[in-house]
């Protein structure tokens, strides 16, 4: 809560100096206002860290958050309306505004600046009787002193570039190999003529999903099974999404695939499995249905392998699958995980090579005690205690914590997650709460929850020299270090691409959001009253009659099928609107390609506004009016070049699909000149786009993908692409040549081309490139592989050690990986 407070000041400060003239008079209440919400978010630090759930407290505490939620909430809509009678003005009167005087703008503003003044009026007032409320009844005596909580400000997050010890990351998990073992003996036992299941059983938090990952990424297994898959299912699935989950792992994706229903997509997977010896990864199976659904496309192939985890064990006896009963860690291996956890080395030590100061082993001790067993709450106590000082009375006031918490409740481990929040500072709870928006088990894209965070708020930049995004990176490799968050996937140079966050995490995410009012998680039944400030609804179905009475809404990410009429409309009454996120459901509109969203949309409140992250696939939609936007996903019109992109001067990422964008002499590409990270999927340019491309001067990504260009020829001219550090030409048939001119690209870090199949050389291009680093090449000609593979030459050698060749050849690959080849 004191986040809340905390970010709402910042915002009050930027206000005062930046929009000193909109104010008037009123300046005196804001002034007022901030000040004492200063000093309530440092007494709101210390409430929130307080072993205490005095009921006193909590009622305190919320009155003052939503206090400070009326007051921006009036800011917000007077800055708002503001703007709209701007707007007006200047259609209405444009002949006049060069000879209008200044006092008869300014009278424009006097209703409102006074009906601001009105309000502010009530709410420092309101906010006065709440604080003569804390000693009236006696607030202060329900906090307890607490000196193990922290008090991190935003500066002093590791930043990523400080190169910190590697981590313990879940394949590190000791204690597995005799389960593990135990697992692959189940799996790859002989003899069985028909299709087998065999099932991890044990509670949340047990490490079921890293022993099932263990094994499935195991060398033996590797060898064994023709083709693997492993896929997520949790509590809120389709079977057609897990069929597509597990055709995207078997085979190679196609448009023609993503339009299939469960059916035909069900009868192609199965007929790809055929006569294959396959093993298929179910994990996190809460229903049987699950089973039910899947086992009529899983082929009785001999010797094959279907793997579940779950809680339930009546699931796999009801699946006739053989059990695996996942027990705690030993005592031993609590110690060895603990260890490893606080002790990091930077490489994959023995418990031996791993020591704990004499000091603190017995205290140590006590604390793995605590946690019975459960892998999660070590890693994650582990986590918490590594952000400390690594003396005995550090350690014992966490100890001292984790009983008190402990004796709330039986709830061991959710008990010692909870006090792992409590410790994180406190803008780093905000976006922690946040991950918990996501499904259950998502795999969550690093860039797209960086991007939300900074379209929220809550990442501030550290001077002007630094980017939110890069401050919004060391956030979430922090929260990785506290074991808050988990890596799914890491790029070539470390950084996280993709991550997941544990469901009891996620569990804890959520109930800390419900209590307050951060975000409310809704399903189809809403409850009332029911006005959120973000509102998450996967796969609602009648949301759109409960959105005309979302007046506070701030942010909305929803899952719902193709969007009606009423849904745009319903959402008129949300003015203060400032994420919208529908990519949940951008796959099921592109199944139709003849639907499109309405639009109305265009004629909503909300797109006259400032909104800063919004993802949609249709036409005009009145984006352009939409000048604070950061991210757009759009299947690109004329309007994109022409007219709307050019107004977007805050867009960072940029994705066009779409055939109909032009590259030829009736007019040239223009892109905003912030733009990072873009990308062109089938638009069929015929012009060479390097040119326009090659000037953007914070340009970081580029991807062509799907024929985004029917060229023969890419020229990247001297001096372009100055900060360009990743670049992907992807299924462009047509293309032949790549050129690199004199010091062009001379920060790219990355290149990937794949099926660029005309292309027929590159080394001596890739010689130029002075930063490479990594070079992937995926079904290219023979001729280019021969190229890379046999010229002669010293510098040649160092291209070649990064350089990785992936050649598809029927159902067998080759891969080269610097000087190794690997079949």
């Amino acid at each position: 809560m004191a986040e809340t407070i905390t970010f709402f000041v910042d915002k009050l400060s930027n206000l005062a100096v930046q929009e000193a003239s909109l104010f008037g008079g009123v300046e005196g209440q804001i002034s007022m206002l901030r000040n004492e919400l200063e000093w309530i978010g440092l007494f709101l630090e210390e409430a929130s860290a307080a072993h205490t759930d005095d009921m006193r407290l909590k009622l305190w505490m919320n009155q003052i958050r939503d206090a400070a939620y009326d007051a921006e909430d009036v800011i917000d809509e007077f800055i708002v309306r503001l703007e709209h009678q701007r707007q007006r003005r200047l259609q209405n009167l444009k002949f006049l505004r060069v000879v209008l005087p200044t006092c008869v703008i300014f009278a424009d503003k006097l209703p409102l600046i006074h009906e601001l003044d009105g309000r502010m009026k009530e709410i420092n007032v309101k906010i006065e009787k709440i604080l003569a409320n804390k000693s009236r009844y006696c607030v202060e005596n329900a906090m307890m002193p607490s000196g193990a909580w922290s008090s991190s400000s935003p500066n002093e997050v590791v930043t990523w570039g400080e190169k910190r010890l590697p981590i313990v990351e879940e394949a590190d998990v000791v204690g597995m190999k005799d389960e593990a073992e135990a697992v692959k003996e189940m799996l790859l036992i002989n003899g069985e003529l028909e299709r087998g299941v065999v099932a991890i059983v044990g509670m949340g938090g047990l490490g079921k999903t890293t022993l099932a990952k263990k094994v499935y990424n195991d060398l033996d297994v590797n060898h064994h099974f023709q083709c693997r898959a492993l896929v997520y299912v949790s509590q809120v699935y389709t079977i057609r999404e897990l069929l597509m989950g597990i055709a995207n792992n078997i085979m190679r994706e196609t448009d023609h695939m993503r339009n299939m229903g469960e059916n035909q997509l069900g009868n192609e997977v199965r007929k790809y499995l055929d006569k294959k010896r396959y093993l298929i990864v179910l994990d996190d199976v809460w229903s049987i249905q699950v089973w039910n659904g899947l086992c009529l496309y899983l082929p009785e192939s001999k010797g094959s392998r279907v793997l579940i985890t779950t809680r339930n064990q009546q699931i796999a006896l009801d699946a006739y699958a053989k059990l695996y009963q996942l027990r705690p860690l030993g005592e031993k291996e609590s110690w060895e995980l603990f260890l490893k956890k606080n002790f990091p080395t930077g490489s994959r030590s023995t418990i031996s090579q791993v020591e704990c100061p004499a000091e603190l082993e017995d205290v140590g001790k006590k604390i793995t005690g605590k946690c019975k067993g459960l892998p999660l709450a070590i890693v994650v106590s582990g986590g918490l205690l590594s952000r400390k000082e690594k003396t005995p009375s550090s350690w014992e006031k966490i100890l001292r914590s984790m009983e008190w918490h402990l004796s709330q409740g039986p709830e061991s481990c959710m008990g010692i997650l909870a006090l792992s929040y409590r410790d994180l500072p406190y803008f780093l709870k905000s976006s922690f709460l946040y991950c918990g928006v996501f499904p259950e088990d998502c795999e969550i894209k690093a860039s797209k929850l960086i991007r939300m965070w900074v379209a929220e708020g809550f990442v501030q930049a550290r001077g002007e020299e630094t980017v939110e995004e890069d401050v919004g990176e060391d956030y979430l490799e922090e929260l990785i270090h506290r074991s808050m968050i988990q890596v799914v996937k890491r790029k070539w140079d470390g950084r996280v691409k993709s991550c997941r966050m544990h469901d009891l995490l996620r569990d804890l995410a959520i109930s800390k959001a419900k209590d307050s009012k951060f975000f409310e998680v809704r399903g189809n039944i809403f409850a009332y009253p029911f006005n959120p400030r973000r509102l998450i609804a996967h796969d609602s179905q009648n949301i759109s009659q409960h959105l005309s009475n979302c007046h506070r809404l701030r942010s909305l990410i929803c899952s719902i099928h193709i969007p009606q009429v009423n849904f745009w409309s319903c959402l008129r009454s949300a003015k203060l609107l400032t994420v919208l996120d529908l990519t949940l459901t951008v796959d099921r509109v592109l199944k139709r390609p003849e639907t499109e969203l309405p639009k109305e949309i265009g004629a909503c409140p909300i797109f006259r506004m400032p909104i800063r992250d919004q993802r949609c696939f249709s036409s005009h939609l009145g984006i352009d009016k939409m000048t604070n936007l950061q991210t757009l996903y759009v299947e690109q019109h004329g309007w994109v070049v022409r007219r709307g992109l050019p107004k977007l001067t805050q867009l960072r990422k940029l994705y066009i699909y779409g055939p109909n964008m032009r590259s030829d002499s009736s007019y040239e590409l223009i892109f905003p000149s912030n733009l990072v990270e873009l990308i062109l999927d089938c638009c069929r340019l015929k012009h060479d786009p390097m040119l326009t491309l090659g000037k953007l001067p914070n340009l970081r990504a580029l991807k062509l993908i799907n024929l985004a260009y029917i060229g023969e020829e890419i020229t990247c001219s001297s001096g372009a692409f100055s900060r360009l550090e990743f670049l992907r030409l992807n299924d462009l048939p047509y293309l032949k040549e790549l050129i690199v001119e004199e010091s062009a690209l001379p920060s790219l870090k990355t290149l990937q081309i794949y099926r660029c199949c005309q292309m027929g050389k590159l080394l001596h291009q890739l010689q130029k490139l002075k930063s490479l680093q990594q070079v992937k090449l995926e079904d290219m000609n023979h001729s280019l592989i021969e190229e890379i593979k046999n010229t002669k030459g010293e510098e040649f050698d160092k291209i070649r050690l990064i350089t990785s060749i992936h050649q598809q050849q029927g159902t067998h690959g080759i891969v080269i990986i610097g000087r190794h080849l690997q079949v």
